[in-house]
């Protein structure tokens, strides 16, 4: 089902909903502006319903926050340090969006842009995008899909393509944040199982600093599940960026038949499983949600949303000896991201 809001985009345009349904009973909201998540709904074994994502209350709250709520992210998702990196012996400046570095593609990433709607039923919608050569900073021009598909079995599947004409680092990603309580509680209250043996230590602002360290000894142990709050802020890794804001290693390599990660509601009752093609998870506590407009009660506040974004790990054009293929695309290649969603109500 496709509608189109009363309110305008940035565009001047509307804003395009779409609603997958599966035969389950699970509902999935998106929207053209920024190929965006706006909810999933997952019917409970007592009969409610769970909202198991963050949100606004309406599409033009979107470009008020910057938290990326649900929206797809690139070219380039996280961070590029001093917003610069060398290709083939050669420096590319970027445009830089938070402080002297590059986060989530620029100040104008394609969150921010109107995605077209190739197709769509109730069970998926297919979006595009072109970047033009020099968006943001980045050379060639870069042709994406996101191909979002809700099956029967409570998966939400997420699947990015990309096409360049000159080599470019690119990595897209959804940055949904996950309440598998239903509401604004505090995500900590989570279990969480990550199937990552190293983590990337960051400055305090999320820079890369002394490459990928083990997980073993360490406050970033989630090969067993815990909860989130287990060992929070519990060393100098965490204090730096006030809480869980790293990407994990994953154990499975891009195979996307083995879990990356688990996540349990704190009430026990939904279980979200993680899949994934790409090499790494940016785990990601909403160590910084302060203000961001919520779909009900006014703000959330930190803490209240776990986002799990699949992608190469942060900086990779600038670190090509990590263990990880290489983030650079080159004209005739195809860029392919999947990640998938499993909802498994208890």
């Amino acid at each position: 089902m496709l509608k189109e809001t009363p309110q305008l985009a940035p565009d001047g345009q509307p804003y395009r909903l779409s609603t997958l349904r599966n035969s389950a009973g699970m509902v999935v909201t998106l929207m053209d502006w920024g190929a965006t998540l706006l909810s999933a709904r997952v019917p409970m074994t007592d009969g409610t319903v769970r909202e198991t994502l963050l949100g606004c209350a309406s599409p033009e709250n979107y470009p008020q926050q910057d938290a990326f709520l649900g929206a797809s992210v690139g070219r380039y998702a996280n961070r590029i340090a001093k917003a610069t990196y060398q290709l083939d012996g050669q420096t590319v400046t970027l445009l830089p969006s938070q402080g002297e570095n590059q986060l989530h593609g620029g100040p104008e990433g394609f969150d921010k842009r109107r995605w077209r709607i190739v197709r769509q039923n109730e069970h998926e919608v297919l979006y595009s995008l072109d970047s033009p050569d020099g968006d943001q900073g980045f050379p060639g021009e870069l042709r994406a899909t996101a191909h979002f598909r809700l099956t029967d079995e409570n998966a939400l599947c997420i699947e990015y393509r990309a096409k360049v004409d000159k080599p470019c680092p690119v990595n897209l990603t959804n940055h949904a944040y996950f309440n598998l309580d239903g509401a604004q509680d505090d995500v900590r209250e989570h279990r969480l199982q990550l199937f990552a043996d190293h983590y990337l230590p960051v400055d305090a602002q999320g820079i890369p600093h002394s490459g990928l360290k083990a997980v073993a000894g360490t406050s970033f142990d989630f090969r067993q599940p815990k909860k989130i709050a287990a060992d929070f802020l519990a060393d100098e890794d965490q204090k730096l960026v006030k809480g869980y804001d790293h990407a994990f290693l994953l154990q499975a390599q891009g195979d996307a038949s083995e879990p990356a990660a688990q996540v349990w509601s704190s009430d026990n009752k939904l279980q979200m499983t993680v899949y994934t093609t790409a090499p790494a998870l940016q785990v990601y506590t909403g160590n910084f949600l302060t203000g961001v407009p919520a779909r009900e009660q006014g703000e959330y506040q930190p803490y209240q949303g776990l986002a799990l974004e699949s992608e190469f790990l942060p900086d990779s054009p600038n670190h090509p000896e990590w263990p990880q293929p290489s983030p650079v695309l080159k004209p005739g290649e195809d860029y392919l991201s999947i990640t998938e969603y499993h909802f498994l109500p208890l």
